[in-house]
């Protein structure tokens, strides 16, 4: 028996390829949102929550909530980074501010960015988030120590079961954006003229 003749894949056979793996990529990015947001319940908004409903919030004096609080950082991006607290009791209602460390650990200027993350994902919806340092990228430069608060208020509509939210941020390096910056010269003088 012979062998069953190959066909052979020419360029226009890759590049439809290529194609098909470009559009089934880009439209993964709008099903993740869609599945996350309205099949889970999951809330991934970037930008903080609007002012006319944290004004809207009643404040339930009838119940606390433990806030958890964690922090790390991609294995590839040399910084540390921390909770100053490990946990906080809330009230439903009220807005709170927490405060995270970061600091540079390398001899040249970052910039990162923080993916927040909330747990029990289900309550996410629940957790609002007013101004936070994973809005925008932050640039630290090398060796810099800085405090990065992050301001919530949890909504007094949290389901009565639950009694502990866990706040959680990864920062990530933003390669791109670093380059950006270091290309145009924005870095404060001080970083200009460092060794």
């Amino acid at each position: 028996m012979s062998a069953p003749a190959k066909k052979k894949f020419g360029v226009g056979g890759i590049a439809l390829v290529a194609v098909g793996a470009f559009v089934f990529t880009f439209s993964m990015v709008p099903l993740y949102y869609i599945a996350c947001e309205k099949v889970f319940g999951i809330k991934l908004e970037n930008g903080p929550a609007g002012e006319q409903h944290v004004a809207g919030l009643q404040v339930d004096e009838s119940r606390t909530v433990t806030i958890a609080f964690d922090g790390t950082v991609n294995s590839k991006l040399p910084w540390a980074f921390r909770p100053q607290q490990l946990e906080m009791q809330v009230v439903p209602g009220r807005i709170y501010e927490a405060t995270y460390l970061a600091r540079n650990l390398s001899d040249h200027p970052i910039v990162g960015n923080a993916a927040p993350s909330v747990a029990p994902s289900a309550v996410s919806i629940y957790f609002n988030k007013t101004e936070c340092f994973c809005f925008t990228e932050q640039l630290l430069l090398a060796g810099e120590e800085r405090e990065m608060p992050v301001r919530f208020v949890v909504d007094p509509a949290l389901p009565e079961e639950v009694g502990t939210i866990t706040l959680s941020y990864t920062f990530f390096s933003n390669d791109d954006a670093t380059a950006r910056i270091v290309a145009r010269g924005d870095l404060p003088p001080a970083a200009r003229s460092a060794p």
